[in-house]
C-alpha cells in the first residue's frame, strides 16, 4: 500500500503542517527549530519505511517514527506549559 493511502500518515502530516504553522512567529528559535523537527520526522519517518523492501526495515522506520511521537508529544506538553501553545485550542488529545 503506498504511504500516502495510510490514515496514520495522513494525520501525521497534518499534525506536521498544523505545528509548522502555529510556531510561524515564535521567536524562541531553539523550541520552534525542535518540535517542528521532530513533527516533520513522524510522517517522513512513515513514508520512508513504507518504501523499503523487507518488513525488518519498514519495522525500524516505523519504530524511529514512534520515538519521535514520544518526543512530540513531551514538546507539547512543554509547550502548553511554559504558555507558547494553548491548550485549550490544541486539536490532538495528548493527556
Amino acid at each position: 500500500m503506498p504511504f500516502e493511502n495510510l490514515e496514520v500518515w495522513k494525520r501525521a502530516k497534518e499534525l506536521s503542517v498544523s505545528i509548522y504553522r502555529s510556531m510561524a512567529n515564535l521567536k524562541d528559535f531553539g523550541f520552534k527549530d525542535q518540535i517542528t523537527r521532530s513533527s516533520l520526522s513522524i510522517p517522513s519517518n512513515i513514508a520512508e519505511g513504507m518504501e523499503r523492501s523487507t518488513e525488518k526495515e519498514k519495522a525500524r522506520f516505523l519504530e524511529i517514527a514512534r520515538g519521535s511521537a514520544a518526543e512530540l508529544r513531551t514538546q507539547i506538553m512543554i509547550g502548553i506549559e511554559i504558555e507558547y501553545i494553548n491548550k485549550e485550542t490544541c486539536a490532538y488529545p495528548l493527556f
